[in-house]
């Protein structure tokens, strides 16, 4: 599409006028963003109108990611670069002397997501637009996301997270096709008027769901597909008599109980209400999403949901949405008569599953009381299923009861929704070659073995358009200087930098640029948190959620271990280093927030002890987001993905620092194992023991972690330093840390994420990093090599392989 500056510059001057009754002089920097932000949507509807009138002629199979959320970034900069507009958007604004960067800071993150599960989420939709597959997204609009971290005192602090505090400019209220859902009640039984069983429910409790689109807008490409995301209102949420009584807050007791269900993303479930309002959130969103596909089907076939299958796939994203399965069951056979074996027959060709994690703690189990009393209706039916699925297989196993117990969806008490879903669905996929291969050889086998044909593998990816080219544009200049254009969207064209490895003028270049990107990381860390970096140090970097398998503990006794050294050893003398964190722990995991609480009070002493000034730095980003991780990327030398081997799932963070040039400080674990096969074990910084091994251990459990104290002072003495007084006068704050690595607590084994038994090779492999890093030709060799092997990790290949394996869809091109 042609852009005219010229209307663009009217339509921003009449939209401030229209809108705030502004001139341009006098609005502020938001209602500047705002009118921006605007007129760009006005230039995205007409394809956004015109994919929808395409897939409306030409009815075709349809993907639907239903996932809990969709971290989405910022969206002005992210469209204008896909809608191919952004440097004549920014040339009108530059001659309205408006400052574009000013602009874009004023446009929140949007509170929708929280880590990798989410962000994939976010690049599928990217991708799926971008290859013209008619593939959208489902999901809850949060009033308030996760939350907003500041660090006081060393501790995180949340806070609400306001993103819409003013209206969001890239979304439409779609109230005329809200929904009802229901929770609670009564479940009758009555017969239909031609003879048929007929259940419904009385005095349930009725939530009003409310759609907001967003234009998903792919590069290069007129498509631009939509993600649906829902608000829970009640229909009938204030009790005039009751205020009209004075008693104010009964009033809108209802209202607030509904409107609780899309208020936060992951509200705290370490109690019975708090895994209510999870499950319920759950089923608002999955129960709306499928209402909304059912209804238009009905309206273009009417009842004959023979074609259901045809026309609709529908990838649950990890468990949370897997309550969808009898959700489907309910609708076709209570609103539309459906026979159960029809009913199941269409269930089973359309829903497909991800798992994304080995955990056995993290596979959502709910208990029986918590699920029955909220949706009777459908615990009724995950009962039928559960019992046609035992009877067959009782049948092919009749003397094995423990393995029947395995199998069974409902079991001590608990509904196991993983189990649900593998046996519903017709696709199970892991996310990494590694992962995939655990899920089938341990915490999945006996699933494995049951149905071989379900399991596959989809590693992860990245879109390149948001972490390459919109994060990183000198970089992105540098690419396509070199191999030309192409890349943007088939990321194996990288391959053709390999020729450069020995070009000493284009090494230069490429760390010239790294050294641009530390000094804007930099800058935008004095401005926003007072912390003073050094670009001529190394950046060594961990970002991602803050979990105990993430081992960020690892890292943190790694710089205390240094620290130590740099003080006690005068011949001591490493290179500058920074090391930068960023993570948020879930508001009720304790121990990861205390681990922040170390990160921190370790910086609070390196920091400001002249003793190592100039040699090591510790600095925690706060309220770490995708707006800042597009500063951290293209910064970054070192990139720490030091999860616990066979515990990470694949990683998406490694992808995103490997496509900027950083190079990997990894275990072989997730996509770890991928990068290191594709970019070469030379390029990459491996260490620790291997889940082969760790299998091992486990099984013989060999692991003692105080043989590792035994044998190495200098950790004995870290480890020691948790509680002697040395970071905490009361002795008591990381008492639980310590605890936990050399003893146990609650009930389990000491270290369980293998720390002790790491730290000496971490150590090692970090020695190495300084060593690569003082030949600058070699570390600059190493970075290019891995952006030159990152192709395989673009979100558009693992689209490609969803397709081609599970889903099933053809592109449709949408023409202007």
């Amino acid at each position: 599409m042609q852009f005219d500056a010229e209307q663009f510059r009217n339509d921003l001057t009449r939209r401030l006028s229209q809108q705030y009754g502004k001139d341009i002089v006098h609005a502020s920097q938001h209602d500047l963003y705002d009118a921006v932000s605007a007129s760009i949507m006005a230039i995205i509807m007409k394809k956004w109108m015109a994919t929808r009138h395409e897939y409306e002629k030409c009815p075709v199979r349809q993907v639907y990611y239903f996932s809990a959320e969709f971290l989405m970034g910022r969206a002005l900069s992210n469209n204008m670069i896909n809608a191919g507009i952004k440097e004549e958007v920014k040339k009108v604004l530059s001659d309205m002397n408006l400052n574009y960067n000013l602009l874009e800071d004023e446009e929140p993150d949007a509170g929708l997501g929280n880590g990798g599960l989410g962000r994939l989420a976010a690049c599928f939709l990217d991708s799926l637009a971008t290859l013209d597959y008619p593939g959208h997204g489902y999901g809850i609009r949060y009033e308030y996301g996760m939350f907003e971290q500041r660090i006081i005192n060393g501790y995180q602090v949340e806070y609400p997270d306001c993103w819409l505090r003013h209206r969001d400019p890239w979304e439409i209220k779609r109230s005329d096709q809200a929904v009802t859902v229901r929770f609670g009640g009564n479940i009758m039984y009555g017969k239909t008027p031609d003879g048929h069983d007929r259940f419904y429910l009385e005095n349930a409790e009725e939530v009003t769901a409310i759609p907001y689109d967003m234009p998903i807008v792919g590069y290069d490409t007129d498509t631009v597909n939509t993600l649906r995301l829902w608000e829970a209102k009640s229909p009938n949420g204030f009790d005039l008599q009751l205020f009209n009584d004075m008693q104010y807050h009964r009033a809108v007791e209802r209202q607030i109980d509904a409107e609780n269900i899309s208020r936060v993303l992951y509200p705290n479930d370490n109690g019975p209400s708090g895994k209510a309002l999870r499950l319920k959130q759950q089923y608002f969103f999955s129960s709306a999403s499928l209402q909304d596909l059912v209804r238009k089907f009905v309206a273009s076939y009417g009842n004959d949901f023979t074609k259901f299958a045809e026309l609709h796939v529908i990838q649950l994203n990890d468990t949370h949405p897997v309550v969808a399965i009898p959700e489907l069951m309910r609708i076709l056979i209570d609103e539309y008569g459906t026979g159960w074996d029809m009913a199941w027959s269409v269930v089973t060709k359309v829903f497909a599953y991800t798992n994304h994690t080995i955990l056995a703690e993290a596979l959502e189990k709910w208990p029986i009381d918590i699920f029955q009393g909220l949706l009777p209706r459908i615990y009724q039916i995950v009962e039928e299923i559960n019992r046609r699925f035992m009877g067959e297989i009782r049948a092919k196993f009749p003397n094995d009861y423990e393995l029947q117990r395995r199998y069974s969806i409902i079991e001590d008490g608990k509904v196991h929704m993983a189990r649900l879903a593998i046996h519903s669905c017709f696709s199970v996929n892991g996310v990494a070659e590694l992962h995939t291969e655990l899920l089938k050889k341990s915490e999945l086998k006996e699933w494995a073995a049951l149905y071989p044909k379900k399991f596959n593998n989809k590693t992860n990816g990245i879109t390149q358009r948001r972490w390459l080219l919109c994060a990183n544009p000198a970089l992105s200049e540098f690419i396509t200087k070199r191999i030309g254009h192409g890349w943007e969207k088939d990321l194996t064209k990288l391959k053709e930098l390999e020729k450069f490895a020995d070009d000493k003028n284009s090494l230069k270049e490429l760390m010239e640029i790294k050294k641009s990107n530390k000094r804007a990381l930099a800058e935008f860390l004095k401005i926003t948190q007072n912390e003073f970096l050094d670009p001529e140090s190394i950046y060594d970097v961990q970002v991602k959620r803050l979990h105990e398998y993430k081992r960020q503990l690892l890292n943190v006794l790694h710089i205390m271990y240094m620290y130590n050294r740099l003080i006690t050893d005068p011949s001591y003398n490493p290179l500058p280093r920074t090391f930068i964190f960023g993570a948020k722990a879930a508001s009720g995991y304790r121990r990861a927030k205390t681990i922040i609480k170390l990160i921190n009070t370790v910086a609070d002493r390196v920091n400001n002890d002249r003793r190592v000034r100039g040699k090591i730095r510790v600095v925690f980003i706060e309220n770490y987001r995708v707006s800042v991780a597009e500063k951290i990327f293209p910064a970054a030398d070192v990139s720490e993905q030091i999860s616990t081997a066979g515990k990470e799932a694949s990683g998406t963070s490694n992808m995103k620092f490997m496509v900027n040039g950083a190079i990997t400080l990894g275990t072989m674990d997730g996509a770890n194992i991928e990068i290191v096969k594709e970019a070469g074990k030379e390029n990459e910084f491996v260490f620790g023991l291997s889940a082969d091994q760790i299998e091992k251990m486990e099984r013989s459990h060999s692991y003692n972690p105080q043989e590792y104290l035994d044998r190495n002072p200098a950790l004995a003495k870290v480890i020691e330093q948790l509680v002697d007084g040395t970071y905490d006068q009361t002795h008591q704050i990381f008492k639980e840390i310590h605890d936990s690595l050399v003893y146990g607590v609650e009930g389990q084994h000491p270290d369980i994420y293998y720390i002790l038994a790491d730290f000496e090779s971490y150590c090692a492999i970090q020695d190495k990093i300084e060593a690569a890093y003082k030949d600058s030709d070699l570390w600059a060799k190493m970075s290019l090599m891995n952006i030159a092997n990152s192709g395989k990790f673009s979100s558009d290949r693992t689209i490609e392989e969803y397709v081609r394996d599970i889903w099933h869809v053809k592109k449709l091109k949408v023409n202007l």
